[in-house]
């Protein structure tokens, strides 16, 4: 008799992301027991284009022409970068025994924005507007990959978390010491939330 196929594990990642660079953390099921299998920096802004890492505070100053040039050519460079380290970090991951199913992006807790105009006269806006431009990429790399993608504001993941895995706030923040424990530093608050985004991936599913 033929072998029966043996199931692949699924696996969720999970993305905080900063100006130029994110934080990702893939973590593998079953949710009731995660375990992380890989933890990386991907950059996220060409070192070759000065301003690239925050690319609106670059254009303050310039015209609206010059400004929406500066931002296009930026969000091309990053849309590149962002998939490259995708494919590779799914590459990576294509073992016998695991398949991604899915990410899982951290937003941040910004208003709307509104035209490039508008927003280049707000700082704090302008610090929204990079946020988005970075995860935006990250977003449109996964889905060029087929991996669906799912948004968690940061300020709720916790709240999410025991709602969706069913478990004590203590019982959670404890599962995250020992997967803290077990891979070892850096265990910083970006790999923290990026584990649980992953996590949240696999109860979701």
């Amino acid at each position: 008799m033929p072998k029966k196929a043996k199931s692949r594990a699924a696996v969720g990642i999970g993305f905080r992301v900063h100006s130029g660079w994110a934080a990702v953390v893939t973590v593998r099921g079953p949710a009731s027991s995660p375990t992380i299998v890989d933890r990386r920096r991907i950059e996220l802004a060409d070192p070759a284009t000065t301003g690239s890492v925050q690319p609106f505070h670059a254009v303050v100053g310039l015209s609206l022409v010059a400004a929406e040039q500066f931002i296009k050519r930026c969000a091309a460079s990053t849309d590149a970068l962002a998939l490259q380290s995708i494919r590779r970090l799914i590459n990576d991951l294509c073992q016998p025994d695991c398949q991604a199913i899915g990410s899982c992006i951290l937003l941040g807790s910004g208003r709307p924005l509104g035209t490039l105009q508008s927003t280049l006269a707000s700082h704090a806006l302008i610090h929204t507007a990079e946020g988005e431009f970075f995860r935006d990429a990250i977003r449109r790399a996964n889905v060029a990959c087929g991996l669906p993608v799912t948004d968690i504001k940061e300020r709720e993941i916790l709240s999410c978390a025991v709602a969706e895995l069913g478990l004590p706030l203590e019982i959670i923040q404890n599962r995250m010491l020992e997967l803290g424990r077990t891979i070892g530093p850096p265990w910083r608050q970006d790999e923290k939330l990026a584990t649980l985004a992953g996590w949240l991936v696999l109860a979701r599913a």
